[in-house]
Parts: structure tokens; C-alpha cells; sequence
């Protein structure tokens, strides 16, 4: 069973034209994921840093962020470069707190894991641009 066209199209520009060439107009589409300050704060890690953090945080809700927020000190780079390194410091601890009082109704410790995931997933794209692998994630 084949799709039935939507409204406002025609089944005729679902084909290709009769003269044997296809019509070139094509859609670019452009994916851009908007991320809150407190998810923009996440540094990009040393990938044996970053996975000591998801190990952290996913045992003890809270410490791995709490560590990575230290590595924003020592040059961490993040996607707020127009925040002050102190700015971020504190967004990352204020993210760890969250965690940590959050944890006791398991919020916080699933919120943990998943913060641990993405410091790990930030630094295996950090690592792949470095050393100009191609990305297979």
C-alpha cells in the first residue's frame, strides 16, 4: 500500500518527470539542538575523565558533576563561551546540588546517569574532531 499524497500535493511531483531526469529542487533541513544554561554548562572532558565521571555518577548521585565542575577551572571548555569561567563553575555545582537533594526520590540519580552519558558523549566528540576521526555515533 502505497502513501496517498498530502494535501497540497500532487501526485504527480511524487515522480519523476517523464523526460527521464528527476526534477532538482531539493529541501536542506538544518538540526540544531537548543540546550538550556544548565545543560550548556556540561565541559567538554578528557575522555578517561569523563568516563571516571559517569562512573562517579552513577554510584554517588551528584559527584561526577560535581568533579567535572572543577575542570571548568582548569580550561574545561563549554557551550557558554560568552559566561565567566566562575558563572559556569557554579552552574555545574548548582546542577550537582540538584542531584544530589533529587536523588532521594531517584529523579536526581537517573539525572546523574544521563549527565554522566552526555560529559561522556560531549568528549568522544571532542576527541574524534581532535585527532580528525570520522564520528560513527
Amino acid at each position: 500500500m502505497e502513501p496517498s499524497p498530502k494535501d497540497g500535493e500532487s501526485a504527480t511531483a511524487a515522480e519523476p518527470s517523464r523526460g527521464g531526469t528527476a526534477p532538482s529542487s531539493g529541501v536542506v533541513v538544518q538540526v540544531r539542538e537548543k540546550k538550556g544554561p544548565l545543560r550548556a554548562a556540561i565541559p567538554y572532558m578528557p575522555f578517561p575523565v569523563a568516563v571516571i565521571c559517569l562512573f562517579l555518577n552513577t554510584f554517588v548521585p551528584g559527584l561526577g558533576t560535581f568533579v567535572s565542575a572543577f575542570t571548568v577551572l582548569c580550561g574545561a571548555r563549554t557551550d557558554l563561551p560568552d559566561r565567566h569561567v566562575c558563572c559556569v563553575f557554579w552552574l555545574n555545582i548548582a546542577a550537582a546540588l540538584i542531584q544530589i537533594l533529587t536523588a532521594i526520590v531517584m529523579v536526581g540519580w537517573i539525572m546523574s546517569i544521563f549527565w554522566g552519558m552526555d560529559m561522556v558523549i560531549l568528549a568522544s566528540k571532542c576527541c574524534y574532531k581532535e585527532q580528525g576521526i570520522p564520528q560513527q555515533l
